[in-house]
């Protein structure tokens, strides 16, 4: 099988469906249909996106025949159960993060698709900036001596205004955490990934800063604003807006975290500096193509994205000459790029370049003590 003989659905239109649905394209595959939150909803954006057909349900979708992998990007509290339908069916499936709300869902999803042979990756795209590869085979390879301290932070402001809304600020549709699992799950996956080391235990401060939020009786796509001349219902709010978390990774790197959707300026901001015994390296999205390298008794160097310069891994991932800024959409293409090529083979590779379940799995475990560390106020260990 060739890419261009593949044939993919993606449910879930929103913001990031439509997304996948244009990253999927640049590898040559066909998006043969789309399952949408309500039949009239999902017609508007196929025909908006240039999509043919439109399934009334993942389960119709998942028995087409002619359908070979399937996207998740529908609200967090259905990932689980579409999941389950789409391996059951033997289709090949991409999920967005989180896997499932609960580790219970997340562990199950592990045991099945790994039973299955069919391939299976989360969406975690931010370790797919070329740079973010490059970071990671610089500290495997020793560059920066032994990991000691990893600090960053994943800021957005979409969520300021008290009449900012959308389906995330939901519990029943997202989970309990919010700010944490949506974007936090991002930070905490990526410096995993960079890092090489994984989360043991947190500590963590969980903050609700817009305590009353106002919005339309109907949904609401992310990032879509929300005029104060509208009819709106004033709903209280118990999901965390921010957060601030302490970490200890294995080898006994420390670590610590800031996470927040109401930072007045901050649309996508992701940095992190992992400092090691001889050499520190960070990364900032803003400007994605750049690796700074800091040094101590030489000068400091900043690596900019140019595949003669990266490790092969990196150098693979880069779509365009230096100077020629790769950004958050290339993201998902340099991703579904390496998860589509386990496709072409019909089965995960004996190690996946790419995140797959067992990747979402242990984020919810990092989330999920996150959260009971807010809850008890003391250190709480990752639960493996």
């Amino acid at each position: 099988m060739s890419l261009s003989e593949i044939k993919a659905g993606v449910v879930g239109i929103g913001f990031i469906g439509v997304a996948h649905v244009e990253a999927v394209r640049r590898l040559g595959v066909e998006v043969a249909g789309v399952v949408g939150s309500s039949p009239e909803r999902a017609r508007a954006k196929a025909d908006a996106i240039g999509v043919g057909r439109v399934y009334a349900s993942v389960e119709e979708m998942a028995a087409d025949p002619s359908i070979d992998v399937i996207h998740i990007a529908s609200p967090n509290y259905a990932h689980a159960e579409q999941a389950r339908a789409v391996l059951a069916a033997g289709k090949h499936v991409v999920c967005e993060k989180p896997l499932a709300i609960t580790s219970e869902d997340t562990a199950d999803l592990v045991a099945l698709a790994a039973g299955s042979g069919l391939v299976n990756a989360v969406c975690f795209n931010i370790r797919f900036y070329p740079a973010n590869h490059q970071a990671m085979a610089m500290v495997a390879n020793g560059e920066i001596g032994e990991p000691r301290f990893i600090t960053g932070s994943y800021h957005q402001d979409w969520l300021l205004r008290d009449t900012d809304w959308n389906w995330r600020l939901q519990p029943e549709e997202a989970g309990g955490l919010r700010a944490v699992a949506d974007i936090g799950s991002h930070w905490l996956d990526l410096s995993r990934f960079v890092s090489g080391r994984r989360i043991v235990e947190a500590m963590a401060d969980l903050h609700t800063l817009v305590p009353i939020r106002r919005h339309p009786p109907g949904p609401v796509e992310t990032f879509a604003a929300v005029s104060d001349a509208e009819d709106l219902v004033s709903e209280k709010m118990s999901s965390d807006d921010a957060a601030a978390v302490l970490l200890r990774y294995e080898d006994g790197a420390r670590g610590a975290v800031t996470i927040s959707q109401v930072s007045a300026g901050q649309k996508n901001s992701v940095r992190y500096e992992i400092a090691g015994s001889e050499s520190a390296i960070r990364w900032l999205s803003a400007n994605p193509d750049d690796l700074f390298i800091g040094h101590r008794g030489r000068p400091n160097e900043v690596l900019s994205r140019d595949p003669g310069l990266y490790s092969p891994m990196a150098a693979g991932l880069v779509a365009y000459p230096g100077g020629h800024v790769e950004g958050f959409p290339d993201t998902f293409r340099a991703l579904f790029s390496q998860v589509y090529a386990d496709v072409v083979n019909g089965s995960p590779a004996a190690e996946p370049t790419y995140p797959t379940f067992a990747d979402g799995h242990d984020a919810t475990l990092v989330t999920e003590a996150i959260a009971e560390s807010h809850e008890t106020q003391q250190w709480r260990a990752v639960q493996r």
